[in-house]
């Protein structure tokens, strides 16, 4: 599992981690079961400290991303898809908002904005 840290964002470390393990189980390279690294080990990996990594733990298991048993370690849980929909329409909504104030600051017509929108939706992935 590649975790990246950027020192070029105000972005939490602990959030660039609980991101990224979101981004890798939302896309399914991460499944149910699948063990994730223990706090340490990824601490080790990507050099920051063990209650960094804890702090992303904890939220990603708030957010019933993984599940975590003491002795056996943590795992990705059982997804329930509504919640994956919602969240990645969260992530979409958060895109269009920029877009938007992006159009309105330049003069953008919003019809060029939904006609744009329209290309990137339809054409091939």
């Amino acid at each position: 599992m590649d975790i990246i840290i950027s020192s070029n964002t105000s972005k939490p470390i602990y959030e660039q981690i609980t991101s990224q393990i979101k981004a890798l189980i939302m896309s399914g390279e991460l499944k149910t079961g699948d063990p994730i690294p223990s706090m340490r080990s990824l601490a080790k990996s990507i050099h920051v400290s063990v209650i960094t990594v804890q702090k992303a733990y904890e939220d990603l298991q708030r957010d019933g991303f993984i599940s975590t048993t003491v002795g056996r370690g943590s795992f990705v849980a059982a997804q329930n898809k509504d919640f994956i929909k919602e969240e990645q329409q969260r992530k979409a909504e958060e895109h269009l908002q920029e877009a938007a104030y992006i159009g309105k600051t330049n003069s953008i017509p919003v019809e060029k904005l939904t006609e744009l929108l329209h290309m990137f939706y339809y054409e091939d992935v």
